[in-house]
């Protein structure tokens, strides 16, 4: 693959992405092609059938080469589900020398100190993003190499997964032939596609409402400070459409996509009835934006449920904004400042700098695509001051080159 060229996989419920982008920088980024196929073979982010699976996303990596005229080798990879966790540590270490002066190495031992935590059996580290660094407390300092002091402090925002879930992930997509070059937690991608400096900086919740999970985090000044996966997305209303009306489930999908609209009142001039839909079916359009409404009351309690905070004001000033695939459904936005009492707003990608072919990605269920581009120029932005990774996939790499060695 060409210097510059980084292609990424969205693996999702309902569908894969392929992305394949020429990246100059974080604020010049062409869009090469795109690969978007129907998601077989997966589950609310895990693999329950690897031949399906691989034959999903080896299409889906074909469709980007033909598109893009590039041979995808290595890859960016998506990864969600309930099996994520993630806490906040501390580290600290004493500056030695006699001049005080902060180095690079400094910044990793102090990184190493904040990563000393109990993992559960089964999991492994994901992520260690460094939130901020407190230098003789001196607090919320970005970069303190070449600073003086003599004790260094670090937050950092550890992420955990269940290793045997991402090792079956990586499995298929190298018996594709391709090589997984990192693994990217879903939330944090879509982050860095949806959200602007000053939000992230204040406070933000971000929703991305995909078919299989939910996932939220919380960015608080400048970076990541919460994150969660919730087993409950877009799947699960189309499953109630299904049942509540009698719809076969693919029925009940094309009809919430269409019609589905959770405050059904401001569409005063829609049919009552819904009629011709697939061989005769039928169903209200009442009582079809009733079921997506609970649904996604519910989800929205489920979201504020899972933050660390009950005060919200002061955790996000900026409120919540929404994206995903299921994010499209009418009203949603409308919905969200009823029921929570705070600023909403859609999410869609595609901020400046951002062209090329990508008309395709230019809706809030290809958030976590592109931001799988932006995360990793971000990602090695960061690692040129720090002299570190900040996308540490730590023993887990190391685990996963041993089982797949050869």
């Amino acid at each position: 693959m060409a210097k510059g060229i980084v292609s990424a996989i969205d693996v999702g419920t309902t569908k894969i992405a392929t992305i394949v982008a020429h990246v100059r920088s974080r604020d010049d980024i062409e869009v090469l092609g795109v690969g978007v196929v129907p998601s077989h073979g997966l589950h609310k982010g895990i693999v329950v059938n690897m031949d399906e699976a691989k034959e999903a996303i080896a299409t889906s990596i074909q469709e980007a080469q033909k598109i893009s005229g590039t041979r995808v080798d290595t890859v960016y990879v998506g990864v969600t589900g309930r099996h994520i966790s993630s806490i906040n540590n501390k580290g600290v270490v004493a500056i030695p020398r006699a001049d005080r002066l902060v180095r690079a190495d400094d910044l990793q031992r102090v990184l190493a100190a904040s990563r000393n935590v109990a993992v559960p059996e089964g999991k492994k580290l994901l992520h260690a993003i460094p939130r901020y660094y407190t230098l003789d407390g001196e607090e919320r300092v970005k970069q303190p190499v070449g600073m003086h002091g003599t004790r260094l402090d670090v937050e950092t925002h550890i992420i955990t997964a269940s290793v045997s879930s991402v090792q079956n992930l990586v499995k298929v997509i190298r018996s594709i032939g391709v090589q997984v070059q990192d693994l990217v937690l879903e939330p944090l991608a879509s982050g860095e596609a949806v959200l602007t400096s000053q939000e992230r900086e204040s406070g933000i919740i971000m929703a991305d409402l995909g078919g299989g999970t939910t996932d939220i985090a919380v960015f608080k000044d400048g970076d990541i400070y919460h994150t969660a996966i919730l087993p409950v997305a877009g799947y699960q209303i189309t499953s109630d459409i299904a049942i509540g009306l009698g719809l076969p489930f693919h029925v009940a999908e094309r009809m919430k996509k269409t019609y589905g609209n959770v405050t059904p009142g401001l569409d005063a001039g829609r049919e009552q009835e819904l009629t011709g839909i697939e061989n005769g079916h039928t169903a209200s359009y009442r009582e079809l934006c009733d079921i997506v409404r609970s649904r996604l009351e519910e989800l929205f309690e489920l979201i504020l449920l899972e933050l660390p905070t009950t005060d919200y004001q002061r955790l996000a000033p900026c409120g919540l904004v929404l994206t995903g695939g299921t994010a499209n459904l009418g009203g949603l936005v409308e919905l969200g400042k009823d029921q929570l009492k705070m600023p909403v707003r859609r999410g869609a990608p595609l901020g400046s700098g951002v062209y090329g072919i990508t008309d395709t990605i230019r809706d809030s269920a290809y958030a976590t695509t592109l931001g799988l581009v932006l995360w990793q120029a971000r990602s090695r932005e960061r690692s040129a001051w720090t002299g570190t990774r900040s996308n540490m996939f730590g023993g887990l790499g190391k685990l996963l080159r041993k089982l797949f060695r050869g």
